[in-house]
């Protein structure tokens, strides 16, 4: 098993040391723009978005078991802008897994399985449909599907990455704010909507992601803080669960950051950043811890066409709603296991590269150190010595549009 293992880590490696590529996969892969393109005014399009996806995570480590996603996402949808302004999009979100034919009809991401019994066939299934103002060239508001996944560029403690590939696009209201000083990306996603005497829960998550930047980002050394914070509530008050209904977790994060814009023919940037994170469950009995915080120390370098990473993160009873597992004091393979201030090593190398304006490719090798520590159950608690974990990703991203039709302003 372990030869394997660490023979497809060491492969992977090999083949990232031998292709001259572009790195930063979130930005490159799985970012999805959100400005509207003036000169597109009066243009009925038909849009072709697509991302093709193989992870493989083989984890040695009680937090989480391993799994592997071979699979993609496709949107098809006729976009228009009426005005300068204003953007409409309508179509349908379609997920597949390779060896799946039948997907539960509810949404993804422990939301709403009150439709467990439930299915569709072929394909998960999802329409999408967005409206989008641009009130001035720094405030968007957009209806319905939103710009989430990476696009709200939260901290990998608070948002598992992986969700770009298997999570259902985020729906329901979003206000984008872009300056030199400040970025504000602020959104509520309703994951499940009730009718009267329904028996099932009313659920949302609402977030805040914002970006403070002391100086211009283009200067040699640019300094910044992010504040997040993630808040969701489960229950409402016209369903017909009254035991133990309302449930209500947050997350938060700050920080502060430094980028060394070195922008040499090989070393082009190296970034530094230091989170503080928090968790409250507020109402509810959901998880098993009540409250907790973590410290988050990452580093990244931009070197040739390269970007490497490290990482540091530690804890005491944090739980993350939408992280990965990893970073966090409870498991999620093992009932009533908790861990006591459990860390880990992170270390990774990603590329990507731009084919054309509408096509990007990516792969990303990342490796995770336990340290030893205690786990705790209602038995007793236990030494748990460190373990090594790795992932591997490739991802090819298509997003092209057709003109149907221009329509002349009267």
């Amino acid at each position: 098993m372990y030869n394997k293992r660490y023979s497809i880590l060491i492969l992977l490696a090999c083949l990232c040391l031998s292709v001259p590529v572009q790195a930063q996969i979130n930005e490159r892969v799985f970012m999805t723009d959100y400005r509207i393109d003036p000169e597109k005014t009066g243009e009925l399009r038909i849009e072709f978005d697509n991302t093709n996806f193989f992870k493989n995570n083989e984890f040695d480590s009680d937090f989480l078991k391993g799994y592997s996603l071979p699979g993609f996402w496709a949107q098809f949808k006729l976009t228009y802008q009426p005005l300068e302004n204003i953007k409409l999009e309508a179509g349908v979100h379609l997920l597949r897994y390779w060896g799946a034919n039948k997907y539960p009809n509810y949404a993804y991401q422990d939301i709403a399985n009150w439709k467990g019994n439930q299915y569709q066939k072929g394909f998960h299934a999802l329409p999408f449909l967005r409206a989008q103002l641009k009130l001035s060239d720094r405030f968007d508001i957009v209806f319905g599907d939103l710009y989430g996944g990476a696009s709200h560029r939260l901290i990998e403690p608070l948002y598992n990455p992986e969700l770009n590939l298997m999570a259902d696009p985020e729906a329901g209201l979003q206000m984008l704010y872009h300056s030199k000083p400040l970025d504000i990306d602020v959104w509520i996603n309703w994951e499940s909507f009730i009718f009267n005497m329904d028996t099932h829960q009313e659920a949302f998550t609402a977030g805040l992601s914002s970006r403070i930047k002391y100086n211009k980002e283009e200067a040699p050394l640019h300094f910044y803080s992010p504040i997040q914070v993630l808040a969701q509530h489960r229950g409402g008050e016209i369903d017909t669960i009254k035991t133990n209904s309302v449930h209500t977790l947050m997350n938060g994060a700050i920080g502060f950051g430094a980028v060394w814009n070195i922008n040499h023919r090989i070393i082009k940037n190296i970034n530094l950043e230091l989170d503080a994170t928090g968790y409250y469950q507020q109402a509810g009995e959901l998880w098993p811890l009540d409250d907790g915080y973590g410290l988050y120390a990452r580093a990244s370098a931009d070197i040739s066409d390269f970007r490497v990473k490290t990482s540091y993160w530690r804890c005491d009873n944090f739980i993350s709603m939408l992280g990965n597992p990893f970073y966090g004091a409870v498991s999620t393979s093992e009932d009533h296991l908790t861990f006591k201030n459990p860390q880990m090593l992170t270390f990774g190398v990603e590329y990507s590269r731009t084919f054309a304006k509408y096509c990007s490719f990516g792969i990303d090798l990342d490796v995770y150190q336990h340290l030893s520590t205690t786990s705790q159950t209602p038995e007793g608690s236990f030494s748990k010595k460190s373990s090594t974990s790795f992932s591997i990703g490739a991802y090819l991203r298509l997003n092209t549009s057709f003109l149907v039709k221009h329509f002349q302003k009267d």
